[in-house]
């Protein structure tokens, strides 16, 4: 093979490791272009079609813009903090890392399956991508339960209107599985050539 995976042990390809992903490319069993690291820059789509957002969610309510991933990555980014801050140090939660739990403070059913990119033992906080359920079942997990959502990162397409610094803005993170509008509080705009570079704390449902 030409081309190899960074050894960043993501798990976003559903292998625990990066050696695991190989050898199941090796058996036929996956594909190069399925590591989020391959050289397109993005992660071959699992559904069929695009999603298409009609820019009301579930409940009716309409929302200004989507939150996409920044590219390269399979989810907009999920910012956390753990009910018990103190995990992220006891347990040694680091970059690499599978996390799971449900984000209680908001108010959501949905249990998560969190990859982390960054971790604080100071603040407790958890950068992270969302992965999905088969990432977890493949391999060693850290399950903190509950946690509250802090904030999200990644590019905003527009559907009513685009993101403003300083407003408390409707959103809809891409990958969300109710389809539930969320509110937060635009604090970086970045113009990038994929488009806006957005982060937004202060998360409601």
């Amino acid at each position: 093979m030409a081309w190899n995976p960074p050894g960043k042990d993501c798990g976003a390809c559903g292998a625990p490791t990066c050696e695991a992903f190989l050898a199941r490319v090796r058996r036929g069993e996956k594909a190069l272009p399925d590591c989020v690291f391959y050289p397109t820059g993005t992660a071959p789509s699992r559904f069929e079609g695009e999603a298409r957002h009609s820019g009301r969610d579930v409940l009716g309510g309409e929302y200004d813009f989507i939150l996409d991933p920044l590219p390269g990555e399979v989810s907009a980014r999920k910012i956390v903090l753990p009910f018990r801050p103190d995990l992220v140090e006891k347990w040694g939660i680091a970059a690499g890392d599978i996390v799971v739990g449900r984000p209680a403070g908001a108010g959501c059913p949905v249990q998560h399956v969190l990859s982390v990119i960054r971790a604080s033992p100071v603040s407790g906080l958890l950068t992270c991508l969302v992965v999905g359920p088969e990432v977890s079942r493949a391999g060693e997990f850290k399950d903190v339960e509950a946690y509250h959502i802090v904030g999200f990162e990644g590019i905003a397409r527009a559907v009513r209107c685009e993101p403003v610094f300083g407003m408390r803005q409707r959103f809809l993170p891409g990958y969300c599985m109710m389809n539930l509008t969320h509110t937060g509080v635009v604090n970086m705009i970045l113009a990038q050539s994929g488009g806006l570079h957005v982060r937004v704390e202060d998360i409601r449902l």
